[in-house]
């Protein structure tokens, strides 16, 4: 089978890290430890699925890997070389006898891989279903990895063909095209922070960032919470036209803190040195980007006692006065993929969720997906979702079937 390669090389991880500081929208092969190559499949074991992968997505932790923007501290989390994506769509090529799967079903791999795939006893997390936090995510019978695509052993959606742990997989309905269900993994991304620190009717929410993620999350809100006020901020024009058909009240492009400030409700007040100080703001900030600047708008605009929560996979941020989060108890927290959240009193799988909200129809996934591509072609694919100015690019995906 064809399959896209990622090998480690940390003399071309640091020269990309310092390459793409300067030049972060151009993608250049040589640097990216990225090669087409013809492997075997070998399941890693006799239960394991195996599928003919459809659709496969290009996420930011794809970006960042290729990047050199990982932080180093997570380098325990990966194996290499592993074939690259996470965001799989497939359908069932082959099951082992007495599977509950048949040839020819559709399905969406949520590429987790927590004590259950790796034959480890539950640890605390996942005995309570939330096995994105798992404690054995380098241990067990799999190589080191949180998820498929950042795994040796496992596997990943950039191929023509892979194995698939049969608790990972959830069937699709049939009336779900897969152009919609190519968009699962980075809706169940956004998912999983709304349903952990789901606003109430009347507050004032911030979307800090309208690429992908960002989308889902207005969406989410509007949809969850009719009643809250949406102020999202955005970088390009085509993300303020997404956001505005999301149900964002209020858009926002890369705003001073002044402006920031009249559409959260707070007072701006001055110091003489710091940029200002904010008094009031929303209620809920997601920080979709995860730089030093967001999460310094983040802590400001926010009320007293406000939630701040990192969707966007940050490293390193040095330079944040943090003097706000003890001055007014702010909560800052993070969100790490998916697992299980509660709506309306009941416990739901979040990869389930969003299969769901994506194939009931009242979800509004027009224009979230703008750019496919055959295998071949990941060299356009990846320039296309490293240049979202040129492109107007949101979620670009692989598209396995042609």
């Amino acid at each position: 089978m064809r399959a896209l390669v990622y090998t480690q090389s940390i003399p071309r991880y640091l020269l990309s890290r310092f390459y793409y500081r300067f030049g972060p929208r151009r993608f250049v092969p040589v640097l990216s430890s990225l090669s087409l190559r013809e492997l075997s499949l070998t399941p890693p074991g006799p239960e394991w699925i195996i599928l003919r992968n459809r659709f496969c997505g290009i996420c930011g932790s794809d970006l960042n890997l290729l990047k050199g923007a990982e932080s180093y501290l997570l380098e325990p989390y990966g194996s290499f070389p592993a074939v690259l994506g996470h965001e799989a769509l497939a359908e069932v090529a082959e099951a082992p006898p007495g599977s509950e799967w048949r040839e020819g079903e559709r399905v969406v791999v949520e590429p987790v891989l927590p004590c259950e795939v790796r034959d480890l006893p539950p640890c605390r997390y996942c005995s309570r279903g939330e096995y994105n936090l798992c404690e054995n995510f380098t241990q067990g019978r799999l190589a080191p990895g949180v998820t498929i695509g950042f795994n040796r052993d496992a596997g990943g959606g950039m191929a023509e063909f892979m194995a698939a742990h049969p608790s990972r997989l959830v069937r699709l309905p049939a009336n779900l095209a897969d152009d919609a269900a190519v968009l699962t993994d980075s809706l169940a991304s956004a998912l999983q922070p709304v349903l952990d620190h789901l606003p109430g009717d009347g507050d004032t929410v911030v979307v800090y960032g309208a690429g992908i993620i960002g989308q889902h999350l207005l969406r989410l809100v509007r949809l969850l919470v009719p009643g809250a006020r949406l102020v999202a901020v955005a970088r390009y024009a085509f993300q303020e036209d997404l956001a505005r058909a999301g149900g964002a009240d209020t858009i926002l492009m890369s705003p001073g803190r002044e402006e920031l400030a009249a559409a959260v409700g707070a007072r701006m007040l001055s110091t003489t040195l710091g940029g200002g100080n904010l008094e009031g703001g929303a209620d809920f900030f997601f920080d979709c980007v995860g730089s030093n600047s967001s999460m310094q708008e983040g802590v400001l605009a926010l009320r007293a006692r406000g939630t701040y929560v990192l969707v966007g996979t940050a490293g390193m941020m040095p330079r944040v006065d943090l003097s706000s989060v003890w001055f007014r108890e702010l909560k800052l927290t993070g969100t790490a993929m998916y697992g299980h959240g509660y709506f309306q009193g009941q416990r739901v799988r979040t990869y389930e969720m969003a299969v769901d909200l994506l194939s009931r129809g009242g979800y509004p996934a027009q224009g979230l997906l703008t750019h496919t591509f055959p295998l071949a072609e990941y060299r356009q694919a990846f320039q296309a979702a490293f240049d979202k100015r040129r492109y107007k690019s949101m979620k670009v995906a692989l598209d396995l079937r042609k």
